[in-house]
C-alpha cells in the first residue's frame, strides 16, 4: 500500500542553526471495521495489515476463535462521496453458523491510538468471556535473562520505527526467545491485534506457548488481549496498569513490566519465571 509513512516539511533548529528539511512521518488514517456489512467500530491506525488488524480485533471482542470463523475480509469500494476506495474501510464476514455476541452489534465504537478502546459502559462489559482457559501444558518455563534479552530483539526488528521514532510495536516470540511476528502500529493496542489477527488467518490460535512482549505499557485492554489469544506470558518495557494485574491475577496470565536491562517487576503469574535461577545468579 505504501502508506505507513509520510514526508513533511519541518524546521529544525540545532544549536541556534535554523534549516529546513524534509522530515519522514508515521502514518496516521482511519480505518472502519464493519461486521457482516454493518458498521463496528473506528481505530485510528497505521495503513498496513489492516485484515489482520480487524480479524485481531474481533478475536478480543469474541466474535473469532478459530479460522473457520472467518469466511473473507475486503475492502468496501464507493468508501467516499464519489464513490473511490480509500482502504479505510473493511467488512469482515463470518462463516454461517458463528454466533455474533450482542455487544459487538449494540455499540459503536471509536478507538483511539492512545487510549485503545473506548466507550465500554462498565468493567463487566469489558471482561469477554475467553474461549480458551490460559492451559500451557506443560507450563511455559522462562529464564529472566533469556526475557532481559527481548526489548533488544523487538527495537532490532523495528523497522518504521527507525525512520519515525514514532510507532509502537508488538512482538510474539517462543519460550525459547526465538521471534515469531512482528508488527508496528501508532497504537500498541493495533500492533497486538495485528499480531493476533495474523495467528488467526494462520490457525495458529491459541498462542499456548507464546510470550507478548510491547514497546509501551500494558494496559487492561493488552492483558485482555493475549487471554483472549491464549498467550501465557505478556511483558512490556513500562509500567502495567492496576486492572491489567487483577486481570492477570484472576486469569493465570503471567504479567511482567519494567523490563529493561537486567530488571523486571513481576505482576502475575510468577511460577512461569525461573526465579531461583535468578536467585542463584545474584
Amino acid at each position: 500500500m505504501g502508506r505507513v509513512t509520510e514526508r513533511r516539511k519541518v524546521i529544525r533548529i540545532r544549536d541556534g542553526a535554523v534549516s529546513a528539511r524534509p522530515d519522514t512521518l508515521v502514518a496516521e488514517e482511519p480505518l472502519e471495521i464493519r461486521l457482516n456489512g454493518k458498521p463496528l467500530a473506528i481505530t485510528m491506525r497505521t495503513p498496513g495489515d489492516d485484515f489482520a488488524l480487524a480479524a485481531g480485533f474481533l478475536v478480543s471482542e469474541g466474535v473469532l476463535a478459530e479460522q473457520s470463523d472467518l469466511q473473507n475480509i475486503v475492502y468496501c469500494a464507493g468508501a467516499t462521496v464519489d464513490g473511490s476506495n480509500t482502504y479505510n474501510v473493511v467488512d469482515v464476514r463470518t462463516a454461517p453458523g458463528v454466533v455474533i455476541p450482542d455487544i459487538t452489534l449494540e455499540r459503536n465504537v471509536y478507538t483511539t491510538s492512545s487510549c485503545g478502546l473506548c466507550g465500554k459502559a462498565s468493567l463487566d462489559a469489558v471482561r469477554t468471556t475467553a474461549r480458551w482457559p490460559i492451559t500451557d501444558t506443560p507450563p511455559v518455563r522462562l529464564d529472566p535473562t533469556l526475557l532481559a534479552s527481548l526489548p533488544d530483539r523487538l527495537r532490532a526488528a523495528q523497522r518504521v520505527f527507525d525512520r519515525t521514532g514514532g510507532l509502537h510495536a508488538a512482538a510474539l516470540f517462543t519460550e525459547d526467545g526465538e521471534l515469531l511476528d512482528i508488527r508496528e502500529d501508532v497504537g500498541r493496542h493495533n500492533a497486538v491485534d495485528k499480531l493476533v489477527g495474523r495467528a488467526l488467518q494462520n490457525g495458529d490460535l491459541p498462542l499456548s506457548r507464546a510470550v507478548l512482549l510491547v514497546s509501551g505499557r500494558a494496559s487492561f485492554e493488552l492483558a485482555q488481549k493475549a487471554v483472549m489469544a491464549g498467550i501465557p506470558v505478556l511483558a512490556a518495557v513500562s509500567a502495567p496498569s492496576s486492572l491489567a494485574v487483577d486481570l492477570a491475577a484472576e486469569t493465570g496470565l503471567t504479567l511482567v513490566g519494567f523490563l529493561r536491562g537486567s530488571s523486571m517487576n513481576v505482576y502475575a503469574g510468577e511460577d512461569r519465571i525461573a526465579l531461583r535461577t535468578a536467585a542463584a545468579r545474584g
